[in-house]
């Protein structure tokens, strides 16, 4: 059976007819779009994080993990060319209205152009960080792309590289949409949509959290912004100046993730979901249509408690306790944290719940991503860490409930990582910083910027106030204060996650592409280098009660790896 078993990040459309979906199961599904049966399929190598029909309709463009984009005919998705000049992950891909011509942005911070044959046209650099979207500008021979580095770039194949740029102040900016008469749209990290046209620029405050996707309909003259306040709006764009006219807001149902839409036609949207198919939404109603959205068997995070259990959770909103369902919270959930022997979970909604009965325990107005439990004044504590950049500090109080005391500013972007060693807090975040905040006091006391070179992805309490953390630079590096070792690693994709013994000697590392290596802190070797799965490594957990590494899978399985040093010396 053709379905996606893992979360759907890109949706394309064509002609009312054919939705093509771009998946974390490397899968690229072809679907007839009045029956929602699927039609094709074509695989990559890692995650498929973008998808594109050509003007035709006769040729699709996936961008990939992989470092590639592949050019597939509609409708058997059969490969016709590997577009592969890049040495990063491609976000983007996206076809030329008139000419035979792709245009790709990539994490390596450069944009390519291709021929359908795959051969390169023409190479682009000036980025100072990732590339996220690109777009023609019209039937030109140019193009205009948006980065982390907060920059809009307009590129020509005549001149043969940059000819102009928008500074954005330094906002990264994941997305933007050109309209046929020229005016641009970006969406940026602070929610809000910039628009550029006729040499002028100005803001229109959107969203209360970061804008991860624009998409722009000629023929109706709508634009809509996708945000992780968990809200889609649609903007009328039919005013000569570009200004923006908010036509419809509505709240996405737990299975959309807010990374992608594409229109079938004038007053219907098709989402990415966390489930086996796309969503579909209709603006004139107001009706979220999820026939045949199926929960995946992702599992993002894992934890053994206290008392040896091991818990999962994932992107079906349902919590698993020793394989054995305990609660539907109903969102797809990023992490679990046990707290006085209570179990915490959250992720997509922004809310907490227990994880024991799926009751909310709070609301907040962007996603979650990660936790950390630890006591305070006699009292168990937990921060929770959110894609808008606060840490959420909870207090277990005598009456066994949650009472949120604090809310910190750990960063200005997506929280991707908390840790707690001693009495001090480290949270790492998706744009390269880390930051150390008191336990004690609750406030700052440690801030560096670029302490990676690319997004830091996780991190890991380590004996006496230490910690590790690792990022999509393929790098290990340990803290003590703002003091760094940096250890390359083993892995040739970007790390996804990390976990250290409680004694810190081994310190385990887990990549989107399945790895797992295990550092020996004290030796200075990797004992360990293993690849259970071809999907991606979700989280990694100490298991106390067992002494050994849990590692979670998107694949849906748990994976132990049993301590090197313990296997030697049986």
């Amino acid at each position: 059976m053709i379905r996606h078993n893992g979360p759907i990040s890109g949706v394309a459309a064509f002609g009312g007819s054919l939705v093509a979906t771009a998946g974390y199961d490397n899968q690229v599904i072809l679907w007839d779009a009045g029956s929602r049966a699927p039609i094709s399929r074509g695989y990559h190598d890692h995650l498929a994080n973008q998808a594109a029909f050509s003007p035709d309709g006769r040729h699709l463009v996936t961008a990939s993990s992989d470092y590639t984009a592949r050019v597939w005919s509609v409708p058997g998705l059969k490969l016709v060319a590997v577009l592969s000049d890049h040495k990063d992950d491609v976000e983007m891909a996206a076809f030329h209205p008139t000419l035979d011509l792709i245009a790709t942005a990539s994490r390596d911070h450069n944009v390519r152009v291709f021929d359908l044959s795959g051969k390169l046209m023409a190479a682009f650099e000036g980025h100072t960080a990732d590339v996220i979207s690109v777009a023609w500008a019209g039937d030109s021979r140019e193009l205009l792309t948006s980065s982390d580095d907060g920059t809009v770039k307009r590129w020509s194949l005549d001149a043969g590289g940059l000819v102009s740029e928008v500074d954005l102040g330094g906002a990264e900016t994941d997305t933007i949409a050109i309209t046929p008469t020229g005016t641009v749209y970006a969406g940026n990290d602070d929610g809000e949509i910039v628009i550029i046209a006729d040499g002028r620029t100005s803001a229109t405050p959107a969203h209360e959290a970061g804008i991860k996707r624009l998409v722009h309909n000629a023929s109706s003259q709508s634009l809509v912004s996708l945000s992780y306040d968990r809200t889609m709006r649609v903007w009328d764009t039919s005013s000569p100046d570009g200004e923006l006219r908010l036509l419809h807001t509505a709240e996405y149902p737990a299975e959309v993730w807010a990374r992608s839409c594409a229109f079938l036609d004038d007053t219907t949207l098709a989402f990415a979901t966390f489930g086996s198919t796309y969503a579909t939404y209709h603006l004139p109603e107001g009706r979220w249509d999820l026939s045949g959205v199926l929960p995946t068997a992702c599992v993002n995070a894992v934890v053994a408690d206290s008392a040896g259990r091991v818990w999962t959770d994932g992107d079906a909103g349902i919590v698993w306790c020793e394989g054995q369902e305990v609660s539907r919270p109903g969102s797809l959930c990023n992490f679990l944290v046990e707290v006085a022997g209570r179990m915490l979970t959250g992720g997509q909604l922004g809310q907490v719940f227990d994880a024991a009965d799926g009751s909310v325990v709070h609301q907040h107005r962007s996603p979650l991503n990660c936790a950390a439990a630890f006591t305070r004044e006699g009292r168990p504590h937990v921060v929770i860490g959110a894609y808008t950049g606060e840490g959420l500090v909870f207090q277990l109080t005598d009456r066994g409930s949650f009472e949120l005391v604090a809310t910190l500013p750990l960063h200005t972007n997506a929280v991707k990582g908390v840790a707690v060693s001693g009495d001090t807090l480290f949270a790492v975040c998706a744009d390269t910083s880390v930051s150390w905040f008191s336990l004690d006091t609750l406030t700052e006391t440690g801030r560096l910027a670029d302490a990676h070179a690319r997004i830091v992805n996780d991190c890991a309490a380590l004996p006496g106030g230490m910690f590790a953390s690792v990022s999509r630079d393929l790098t290990l590096r340990i803290w003590q204060q703002e003091k760094c070792t940096t250890i390359p690693t083993p892995h040739e994709n970007s790390i996804k996650c990390v976990a250290a013994s409680p004694d810190g000697r081994l310190v385990a590392t887990g990549s989107y592409a399945g790895a797992i290596a295990v550092h020996d802190l004290a030796t200075g070797d990797w004992p360990f280098i293993g690849r259970p799965t071809t999907a991606g490594i979700s989280s990694l957990h100490w298991d106390v009660t067992r002494a050994r590494f849990l590692a979670s899978s998107y694949d849906g399985s748990v994976y132990p790896v049993e301590p090197p040093a313990a296997r030697a010396a049986a």
